[in-house]
């Protein structure tokens, strides 16, 4: 879905571009300031309240979208490569912001000792 819609937003810019008579190049950027100059990093990071309302930090949005991941089974190298970490204990360490993962465990490991209990049973029954 990003993806499709920075494909939407990049033609749109192209053809606002061509309106007013300034060639495209690959040099230009998907976000940029008003004169279409490059947006530095924390220009970005001061407009993503503003644009969402309320106070949500950009770096929030980092660990939200970690967790959703996370949650959602998506293997943690994934979600490091994702996020660019050096190393996947630097990923796990955003667990602290799924507080339902010990609950989701107990399950788990409840469910493999009943298999482990009902096997044993069959194989000496």
């Amino acid at each position: 879905m990003a993806v499709e819609e920075l494909r939407r937003w990049r033609a749109a810019h192209a053809e606002e571009l061509l309106r007013l008579g300034v060639p495209w190049t690959a040099e230009l950027h998907v976000v940029t300031q008003a004169d279409d100059s490059r947006l530095q990093p924390q220009s970005l990071t001061h407009v993503v309240p503003d644009f969402l309302g309320g106070d949500v930090a950009l770096h929030s949005l980092r660990h939200r979208h970690a967790s959703h991941m996370l949650a959602s089974n998506i293997h943690p190298k994934v979600v490091q490569k994702r996020l660019g970490h050096s190393s996947i204990a630097i990923t796990m360490d955003l667990s602290h912001l799924m507080p339902n993962m010990q609950g989701e465990a107990a399950p788990a490991v409840d469910g493999v000792l009943r298999a482990a209990i009902n096997k044993r049973a069959d194989d000496v029954g």
